[in-house]
């Protein structure tokens, strides 16, 4: 049975169904602007705003988007990952396969919204609803052409982006092994909506997270000579760990170590037995991130010992790594933006040391990602991703879906010559 959350308007839109014949992007984009096909998509993103979900608890956006996927008819396998979602609509054939995805999870909402967040300490400042919103508008788009495709779409509803690698959880589930190559869109808060940016080749830094407790000997400050200081000793370590960059590394590769927290004793007088210390490291290439991750222990350790403290050190399970656009699919997905916005509003995008789980993907196949811009003052979609404050331009949702559907027809048209 539906949860009655879920029944709000839906409706099998009235506009001209689309042939492979006529199917050009502008009628794609045409279609998704549609009032009744806009107002669906507005209605689903911001029921999923509303409702907001961290990582691998995506229970009521996954019953949202199934809820849809069986209104348009299309099959899907679930659960995936837990909550993940994997929908395929199927054409004339059911090779080659290609896949669109879109991440489910959240990241408290400030914004004065009429469709705020109900759920306290959660929302989507990342925009993860609107990713959603967009993909299901596409497969709309795409089923209608289904008896035209000449190949398999595949619909990749993905839980826990927000530091849960879940893209890693579906492709070890084998979710996604007969897939060929894989796209994305991100909205970008830096371009006026409906622009769309990307660039071939490595888009987005690797990441990884460190935690490091350094346990000493608790005493008296005016007896220092009885302790063991775990204070000093995480002081020397958090100094220690900025010369990696400074002495180690490249000045022509591009790597970070932050330490974002450090956490010890309360009283003024006291040396507390341990402290507790994070942070995170980034390259914009993965083999960077793991010589940076080795030599973090070592110099932590060290430093540890020479204050006579032992260190303990976790890192992530999975450490996200650098995303990689396929060149010969980025100037596919290219020249589908071209057609969709026009050259002017297609932009190169500057690299990043931002991590994205996508990048899993893209270890695994071709993939290219692109962001579409939300940036619009007049209804206050200025800020940025994981601001309290931030919000969409939702004109951006017919933009997003015609994309989707775009690069995913032409790349079953054009699949013999590209790879």
């Amino acid at each position: 049975m539906v949860a009655p959350w879920l029944i709000f308007f839906f409706s099998l839109f009235s506009f001209t169904t689309l042939s492979s014949a006529s199917s050009t992007y502008e009628d794609l984009l045409k279609s998704a602007r549609e009032p009744e096909f806009f107002t669906w998509m507005r209605s689903i993103r911001r029921k999923i705003h509303q409702h907001p979900e961290i990582g691998f608890e995506e229970y009521k956006t996954s019953e949202l988007i199934r809820y849809e996927l069986e209104a348009l008819g299309i099959d899907y396998v679930w659960p995936v990952a837990k909550t993940g979602i994997v929908a395929s609509i199927i054409g004339s054939r059911e090779n080659p396969q290609f896949a669109l995805r879109a991440d489910m999870d959240a990241v408290q909402e400030l914004a004065d919204l009429e469709y705020k967040s109900q759920l306290d300490g959660k929302m989507h400042a990342c925009g993860h609803d609107a990713h959603v919103a967009m993909l299901l508008g596409a497969a709309n788009l795409l089923q209608r052409l289904k008896s035209n495709l000449k190949g398999t779409i595949k619909l990749v509803f993905q839980p826990g982006e927000e530091g849960y690698a879940g893209a890693n959880h579906m492709l070890e589930e084998g979710a996604l092994d007969d897939v060929e190559a894989i796209f994305c869109v991100h909205v970008d808060h830096t371009l006026p909506t409906g622009s769309i940016s990307s660039s071939a080749g490595t888009l987005l830094g690797s990441a990884d997270t460190f935690e490091v407790v350094i346990k000493g000997k608790g005493g008296h400050a005016a007896a220092l000579h009885r302790t063991a200081d775990p204070v000093l000793a995480a002081c020397s370590a958090i100094l220690s760990l900025q010369q990696l960059i400074s002495r180690e590394t490249d000045p022509l590769e591009s790597r970070i170590i932050t330490v974002g927290f450090m956490k010890g004793g309360e009283a003024h007088n006291i040396i507390p037995e341990s402290v507790t210390f994070g942070g995170t490291f980034r390259s914009m290439d993965t083999e960077g991130l793991y010589i940076l991750k080795q030599r973090i222990r070592e110099v932590i350790e060290a430093q540890s010992a020479v204050h006579r403290c032992t260190a303990t050190i976790k890192f992530m399970d999975n450490a996200y790594p650098a995303t990689i656009n396929d060149e010969k699919l980025y100037n596919l997905a290219r020249s589908v933006a071209v057609s969709l916005v026009g050259e002017a509003n297609v932009r190169p995008f500057p690299r990043l040391m931002g991590a994205e789980d996508f990048g899993f993907f893209s270890q695994r196949m071709p993939a290219a990602l692109f962001t579409v811009g939300v940036r619009n003052e007049s209804v206050g979609s200025i800020h940025t991703t994981h601001s309290p404050y931030f919000m969409i331009d939702e004109e951006v949702l017919p933009v997003g879906a015609a994309f989707h559907a775009g690069v995913a027809l032409t790349y079953l048209e054009r699949k013999v010559s590209l790879f």
